[in-house]
């Protein structure tokens, strides 16, 4: 398999990217591009996982670290979901360059399930689907109404910023921003694949948000892990094996 670690640079941030692919598949291949989730970044075991196994299948992966997470530049504080479409647009468009990739894929875990949600219905003639790994579905309902695990905040009155999780500030701007996500209009912007993988005791965001969503999309697609976490720490196994089944009836 061919490694290149590099930056991608976006609005004048440089977003830290890793590019694996296949040796099999090196002249021309299709690419999944894979990103994290609020706190996250690309060496997590869920994400390495799931990266392996589109390789395993033939595929392509660019991991891209976006806005304020791992070795990219920004401030986490200041970074909100807008940051990471809009970053998310711009890597679709760099990957629609080489001139080795034949589609395009997009995969994100929870924050960053949101994101791609949001920036493939604005890049669908470029993307052929996507994959929603405990995709953040809650994030503007706790906006709005309060309720976001693990934290403390008025969503009423929340000040210059709010502790996440007991220990990362992160900008008022970035609750702000939450309330706004058109994430209806996303759905109804993408009409192709979908995969969407949930656990059913996710701590962090109710699988009812999964199930919502797979009947709202027209080729939605969800595999339940039963009785694991947010990241899959105890059946990541089917989670690989979902991925791939998805992948290998469109290679």
């Amino acid at each position: 398999m061919e490694n290149k670690e590099f930056f991608i640079e976006c609005d004048g941030i440089k977003l830290h990217a890793k590019l694996d692919v296949p040796k099999e598949k090196q002249e021309r291949y299709p690419c999944v591009i894979v990103v994290h989730g609020l706190t996250g970044h690309m060496e997590e075991i869920h994400i390495k996982e799931v990266a392996k196994a589109c390789n395993e299948v033939g595929y392509a992966t660019l991991r891209v670290e976006l806005y304020g997470h791992g070795k990219s530049e920004g401030i986490f504080r200041n970074h909100t979901i807008f940051h990471w479409v809009l970053e998310l647009m711009q890597i679709v468009g760099y990957v629609h360059q080489m001139q080795e990739v034949t589609d395009i894929y997009l995969a994100g875990h929870s924050q960053g399930g949101a994101a791609v949600m949001l920036a493939a219905a604005i890049k669908e003639p470029y993307i052929k689907g996507i994959l929603l790994l405990s995709p953040g579905m809650m994030l503007k309902d706790v906006a709005i109404h309060g309720g976001f695990p693990q934290t403390e905040y008025d969503p009423e009155n929340l000040g210059e910023e709010v502790l996440l999780f007991g220990e990362y500030p992160l900008a008022a701007d970035y609750f702000r921003v939450c309330r706004m996500l058109p994430f209806d209009e996303a759905v109804q912007g993408f009409r192709k694949n979908v995969l969407i993988i949930h656990a059913d005791t996710d701590e962090l965001v109710p699988y009812c948000y999964a199930v919502k969503l797979q009947k709202k999309y027209n080729k939605g697609e969800l595999v339940t892990i039963p009785e694991d976490d947010h990241c899959y720490t105890k059946h990541l196994a089917m989670v690989v094996e979902a991925v791939k089944a998805f992948l290998e009836k469109r290679n």
